[in-house]
């Protein structure tokens, strides 16, 4: 085929509107009468229905990639249903894919001349890569940062996890899905120094007036 497509990956922190992005695109391809194909890893399973939404309230159906997906065959039977090739695909939280599949959407790149926008987090609460994310760095043809901004000031890096007092969580399964009750964007620096005050916190010996008592 003469068609040259890309693998593309936007990646940044809970917050800084990766999916309101990925929306607007969908809205400017869809002005342009571009075909576009919005997809999203059903692991994310927050909304009751096959739709990605942002914060700020806008919407679009998508179809779902569960973990057992071919994105290559989904592809091919997709093309020859509606008798041609998308232009684009647009994957939300792609850091949810496996690396077989970052590695079907290439192959859709390179043998169909799509091209392909994966949005998602670059590591986990314990600041580590997902395994999308990691082969998206390895194999996208581009890759671009969506940058924002901790409360310092500083750029936000870690997507930290909290509990119910606000305080950092350090272990559990790398995937809990959840919003601002759970998760926050911070930046190295104020995740390391909020890291060393819970631990001197936890590691104070408790007070106990009676034990000055004679």
């Amino acid at each position: 085929m003469n068609r040259k497509g890309k693998l593309y990956f936007r990646y940044g922190t809970m917050g800084s509107a990766k999916t309101a992005l990925l929306l607007t695109t969908a809205y400017n391809f869809e002005e342009r009468n571009l075909s576009y194909l919005c997809m999203k890893p059903v692991v994310d399973n927050r909304e009751k229905s096959n739709v990605i939404r942002s914060r700020i309230g806008i919407e679009r159906e998508c179809q779902w990639i569960y973990s057992d997906t071919d994105l290559y065959s989904f592809a091919q039977d997709w093309f020859e249903q509606h008798l041609a090739v998308v232009d684009w695909f647009l994957i939300d939280e792609a850091q949810f894919l496996t690396e077989a599949q970052v590695d079907q959407l290439s192959r859709i790149v390179d043998d169909y001349g799509s091209n392909v926008i994966c949005y998602g987090l670059r590591t986990d609460f314990k600041s580590h890569l997902f395994e999308g994310s990691r082969r998206l760095f390895e194999i996208a043809d581009t890759i671009d940062e969506i940058k924002s901004t901790c409360t310092c000031g500083h750029k936000t890096i870690i997507n930290a996890r909290i509990d119910s007092n606000g305080d950092f969580v350090e272990d559990g399964a790398q995937v809990e899905i959840g919003g601002d009750d759970r998760y926050i964007a911070v930046c190295r620096k104020c995740w390391r120094n909020k890291r060393i005050e819970q631990m001197q916190r936890h590691s104070l010996p408790l007070f106990d007036p009676a034990a000055n008592i004679d």
